[in-house]
């Protein structure tokens, strides 16, 4: 049987080019799909066509985008089996969790085709007589959406879905691991009534088609979701070329804290989900797990155990807790990130190493004995790692918690209101929480961090409104 050909969606067109295979991480030998490798020709043409494009898709009735949007989403919904097992096959993610990131795409959408019903603007007091103010939201233009490849439809939808309710045309460019789910994306929206040119995908390699979006001057604007260094990357050359608007989404070292009040089965529970769901491949992921001196050996030696009795298997097993990692160089460097760890000291309680045979997949990894001035312990790996940090008291705790460039998310269990509020009050971080994990968020609350973290206005919910709209001071005299 032959595999999906995933094509470039540029001006209402579906445009061929290099062709290029995906594999299975969990089958390597398998090829899941195959996609056209866009280069800087195509890209240039996207953009083109969404710059001719967006002023007629923004000046359309707001019942118009509306119906576009929810159709987008509906349908999104209406294929959820199909969806999700093409993700677990591409990604790795287990198929109850690709089920979970199909829902959330489709409800993203109808979320945003609702939000149009919302006020878009305000109306104030003058203080001069005889003139009204008021403020009015126009689109930002073209927007460039470059996004990672662990949350394959997901984050794109959470930044096509705001663009596209605003009035924005959009050119995607999706990792090139996960080009099967952008692929099914764009043949969803292109059937869905949008007018050619409004959205755009161009699937290629950040070197030509990134690069294309981020020296533009066809590009109003800039949402990226990725690893630090690239979002750096990514802020200069929005700043030199045009000082292009910019949102980044980019790493995190999150700290899970856990006081010696804490439910023990809900420490395990909160660090087992952060730590290894997903794989590790979250970032927000519970990559430091800061923990007081009077519960710790019991919660090193619970989580231990909780992490060797994970099952790690192909993603469509239903027996399977966690699938593979997405791919050799990402297998690569959690390995080795493993061996700096030995390097300096902390000692591996549970996995380690590679399951070997076929497939990419990893065993969940927990290092005891570990310091906040670790590499282990200060860098994100992004992989199923997690380290142990034994502190003295809250103090310690919120002051090693907040040692690190990253901001992006914190947690804390403990049965103490006061702890918990203090945590809340003084945690750096843009996502706070309370005996629950520190993955996971709801597409109707702001997301994002401080620090190296975050650059920009918050994603999601109301706040996606501030990168993707352009506030208009009006006065009318009369």
């Amino acid at each position: 049987m032959p595999v999906p050909y995933h094509l470039n969606l540029v001006d209402g067109e579906w445009v061929d080019g290099e062709r290029r295979p995906n594999a299975n991480p969990a089958r390597p030998g398998e090829i899941v799909s195959e996609y056209a490798r866009a280069d800087r020709d195509t890209a240039r043409a996207a953009i083109d066509a969404a710059r001719r494009a967006q002023p007629g898709w923004a000046r359309q009735p707001v019942g118009y985008r509306m119906e576009i949007l929810d159709r987008i989403g509906s349908t999104i919904l209406s294929r959820t089996e199909e969806l999700a097992v093409l993700l677990a096959r591409e990604e790795g993610k287990l198929l109850g969790e690709a089920r979970g990131e199909v829902t959330r795409a489709g409800q993203t959408f109808r979320y945003y085709a609702h939000q149009l019903l919302q006020p878009q603007g305000e109306v104030y007091s003058s203080t001069r007589p005889r003139v009204q103010a008021e403020v009015r939201r126009r689109p930002l233009g073209v927007v460039g959406v470059i996004t990672p490849w662990n949350y394959p439809l997901a984050i794109p939808a959470w930044k096509v879905a705001p663009a596209l309710a605003y009035g924005n045309a959009v050119v995607l460019k999706p990792a090139e691991l996960v080009t099967a789910s952008a692929g099914e994306l764009a043949r969803i929206i292109a059937g869905s009534g949008v007018p050619p040119g409004v959205f755009n995908l161009v699937m290629g390699s950040g070197r030509e088609v990134g690069e294309e979006l981020l020296t533009s001057s066809g590009i109003d604007g800039i949402s990226f979701t990725g690893g630090t260094g690239t979002g750096t990357h990514v802020a200069r050359q929005c700043i030199a070329h045009g000082n292009k608007r910019f949102q980044l989404e980019m790493g995190g070292k999150n700290p899970l804290v856990v006081l010696d009040d804490a439910d023990l089965d809900v420490a395990v529970r909160c660090a087992l989900d952060g730590s290894f769901f997903s794989s590790g491949q979250r970032c927000t992921a519970s990559s430091r797990l800061i923990v007081q001196a009077g519960i710790h050996d019991r919660f090193v030696e619970a989580l231990a155990a909780a992490a060797d009795a994970l099952r790690v298997g192909d993603p469509l097993d239903p027996r399977s807790d966690l699938g593979p990692v997405v791919s050799p160089d990402q297998l690569a460097q959690n390995l080795d990130y493993v061996r700096i760890g030995r390097d300096e000291g902390a000692t591996v309680v549970a996995g380690g190493a590679h399951r070997a045979d076929e497939g990419q997949f990893m065993r969940p990894t927990l290092f005891a004995g570990a310091r906040n001035d670790m590499r282990l312990a200060r860098e994100e790996i992004f992989g199923p790692v997690s380290c142990v940090i034994r502190v003295d008291d809250l103090d310690e705790a919120i002051g090693v918690a907040g040692d690190t460039p990253y901001g992006l998310s914190a947690g804390i269990v403990t049965t103490s209101l006061s702890a918990a509020e203090r945590f809340k009050q003084e945690a750096r971080a843009g996502i706070v929480t309370v005996n629950l994990p520190t993955a996971g968020t709801e597409l109707h609350l702001p997301f994002g961090g401080t620090g190296a973290s975050n650059h920009g206005p918050r994603e999601q919910g109301g706040y996606a409104r501030d990168f993707y709209c352009v506030p208009v001071t009006c006065y009318t005299g009369w």
